[in-house]
Parts: C-alpha cells; sequence; structure tokens
C-alpha cells in the first residue's frame, strides 16, 4: 500500500501538531481564546522548516490539514490522555475549534498554494 492509501496515525497527528505543544500553556489559552492567526505571526519560520521538510513529511501534512476538526480532536484527547502532555488536551477542547480550522486553513495556504 502506497503512501497516499495509508491512514494518518495518532503518531502523525502528534508530529504535525508539535509545534503547539512546544509554546506555554498560557500562551496556546490565550492565542485560541483571541483567535489568533499564528501562520501569518511565524510566516518566515514556516518557510524555513517547508524547505525541510521531504515529500513523505508533506504528504502526511496535508493528509492532517485535510482532516475534520472533530475527528483531529478526537486523536489529540486520545494523545492527551496517553501522554499528559496539557497543550495537546487544550487544542482537543471543543472551543479550540475555530482556532485550528482557521490555522489549519492557512497553513494549507501557506504550505500548497
Amino acid at each position: 500500500m502506497g503512501l497516499e492509501e495509508e491512514k494518518i496515525t495518532e503518531k502523525d497527528v502528534i508530529d504535525v501538531m508539535e509545534v503547539f505543544t512546544q509554546v506555554p500553556v498560557v500562551i496556546l489559552k490565550m492565542v485560541i481564546s483571541q483567535n489568533v492567526n499564528v501562520v501569518k505571526t511565524f510566516e518566515s519560520q514556516i518557510e524555513d522548516y517547508r524547505s525541510k521538510l521531504s515529500a513523505e513529511d508533506m504528504v502526511k501534512i496535508e493528509k492532517v490539514l485535510k482532516m475534520q476538526v472533530p475527528e483531529l480532536q478526537e486523536i489529540l484527547s486520545k494523545a492527551y490522555e496517553k501522554t499528559g502532555i496539557k497543550q495537546l488536551g487544550i487544542l482537543a477542547d471543543p472551543d479550540s475549534e475555530p482556532f485550528i480550522t482557521e490555522n489549519f486553513r492557512e497553513l494549507r495556504i501557506k504550505l500548497f498554494g
């Protein structure tokens, strides 16, 4: 089975969301509550990161970015239960859906045109 048909795993989602787990909890809560477009804020870093990604990485990222947010949040919730990483729990909260939706939309544009 080729990568195109492979199912996205919990690890794939966590890998894509890793940038958010590096942010202090209080700051993550603030940007979510204000629905800040962090993609625009970190545009140059995203461009630099993109240049270092393999084609396989890009396929996985694209699949995660195309997921329905509730499905993604279910995976984040399970990952939070396993890891205890508070940022994953915050992102799994239904109140985070508008933040994720907006930032994923911007990230899809930035990475895939």
